[in-house]
């Protein structure tokens, strides 16, 4: 196979359009993953259940455990918002 053929094979449209569809499946596939550990975390609500699950991640080295400790900070910032109340937020009621 001369190299202009493999350059073809490689650039086909059949080719590149399976590479965008895998890409889509995975990037579909994470969102599933994330969305599930996200309701997973969620299930820890009070401050003792917060303790338990931050010890547990303080076993673990900071990188295993940055997408959790991310999704931890994005349901504090979630819930801190919820409990606002509209004077709180500078609108006159």
């Amino acid at each position: 196979m001369t190299e202009r053929t493999k350059l073809r094979a490689v650039l086909s449209p059949r080719t590149a359009a399976a590479g965008v569809l895998g890409r889509a499946s995975d990037a579909r596939s994470a969102r599933r993953r994330r969305r599930r550990l996200a309701q997973e975390i969620a299930t820890y609500r009070t401050p003792a259940e917060r303790l338990e699950l931050e010890l547990i991640l303080s076993r673990h080295a900071a990188e295993d455990v940055r997408e959790i400790e991310e999704i931890l900070r994005l349901q504090d910032a979630r819930r801190a918002f919820a409990q606002r109340t509209p004077t709180a937020l500078g609108v006159r009621v």
